[in-house]
Order: C-alpha cells, then structure tokens, then sequence
C-alpha cells in the first residue's frame, strides 16, 4: 500500500452550461502522470464537473491512504473545505439564504472525506511551467467534454494531447493548500456559477467581475476577480465576445 497518493482532478465545461467531462491522474514514485481517467458528463456546468472529478477521485483511492489533491477550481476546494460546515449548520443554504447550489455532489463528497487524511492544493491552471499533474487531468477533462467519450489507463487509452501554446501564461503566484476544517469551522462563500458581480463596463457590453474562476467559450479560463461578460454560450473574457 502506498504511504501518500499525489493526484489531481479537474472538469470542464464548453459552454458552462456546456458538454462537460471530469477527470482525474495521480503521480507515480517521480511525481510524473501515472494512472488516470476521464469520463462524459452530458450537459453540465464547470462547477459540476468539477466537483464531479473530485468525486470519482475519492471513490478510486483506498481511504486508509493519505492523499493530496491538486485543484485549479477554487469553488470546489472551498465547498467542501471551509464552506461546507456552515452549509451544514445553516439548513444547506449559503451565506444569502439560497439553496445551495450542487448539494447533493457536496454532501456526497463530504461522505467519502469522512474519516480519512485529504489535503488540498490549489495549483493555478494554464500556466507556463504549471503543475503537470494538473495540466494532464485538465486535458484529459477537456477531452472527455469534447469527444463525450470515457478514457483511462486502465484500458489502455492514449494520454490527452497537449493543450495549444496559446492557452498558457506566464506563472505568477503559488499553490495554497488548504484541509478539512474540525466541525463547527465555518466560511463564508457567494452564490453562482461561474459568474460574478461588480461595476459595470463601459458601452453597450455589460462587464462584471467573476466570483469564481471558470472558463471561457475559447477554452482558456478566467480568474476570480478578472472582467467576464455574456457570450451567447456562457460567461467569458470580453475579447472572445
């Protein structure tokens, strides 16, 4: 039995609302992609899939075997870090008195975590020189959304093709890492999807601030924080409208 597994897991969303897939890889003895799976979601949101690959990580991995899981969604890390206790004691609404939204992947996720050593590492996506554990389930996520076709080594499939130069920026920033919270920690956390809220922009474009970081129609994602406006198929950079 393996002292630690190293992995990370991704989703994505074209579209999000879009085709989604998720995905999953862990590291063998030299930190490298080792073994790994992807699967088709339909129709989803890129919070969906992503917690949905946290998921399928969790039931794959023995639970008597410490684990890191490397995340580049935020939102996801956050549901069933710091956010999920309050959840819980507030009747399953959020911080606004809503429902909250992907309860029954969270409370689902908040079983299997149950009991055992997980810590979570947030990695930046797309970076130059990123995490490539987290590029390879990023691919293998994005691949799954596109062709809705499932994918593992298990059965032998060929790794994702590398994602476009393009899509990639310089690195800036470092992992945070964060575990699960004793009972009765708390958090606080914003409702949504993938959009945000802020100033508006100037013309006829409306542009807001992301609460969450997501990903645009072009593929490449946003950050929380940085401008995003409605395209005609989801949230995404100004530009790309």
């Amino acid at each position: 039995m393996a002292d630690r597994i190293i992995a990370a897991c991704d989703g994505a969303s074209k579209g999000n609302p879009g085709p989604a897939g998720w995905g999953w890889v862990m590291a063998d003895g030299s930190g490298e992609p080792d073994r790994w799976a992807a699967g088709p979601l339909g129709t989803a949101t890129n919070n969906v899939a992503e917690l949905t690959a946290l998921e399928e990580l969790l039931t794959t991995v023995d639970p008597a075997v410490p684990l890191e899981v490397r995340m580049d969604s935020q939102y996801a890390m956050k549901a069933v870090t710091s956010w999920l206790p309050g959840w819980k004691r507030n009747g399953w609404k959020n911080s606004a008195g809503k429902p909250v939204a992907n309860q029954e992947l969270v409370v689902r996720i908040d079983a299997l975590l149950a009991g055992r050593a997980v810590e979570f590492r947030y990695v930046p996506a797309h970076q130059v020189g990123g995490d490539r554990l987290n590029d390879f389930a990023d691919r293998a996520a994005s691949q799954a959304a596109s062709t809705q076709q499932a994918a593992s080594s298990a059965v032998g499939s060929p790794a994702p093709p590398p994602a476009p130069a393009s899509s990639r920026k310089p690195a800036k920033g470092g992992a945070r890492s964060s575990t699960r919270p004793a009972p009765g920690g708390g958090g606080s956390e914003a409702s949504g999807s993938g959009s945000g809220s802020g100033k508006a922009g100037g013309g006829a474009v409306r542009t807001l601030k992301a609460k969450y970081p997501g990903r645009c129609r072009c593929g490449r994602p946003y950050a929380a924080g940085e401008p995003i406006t409605k395209n005609p198929d989801g949230w995404g950079h100004p530009d790309c409208r």
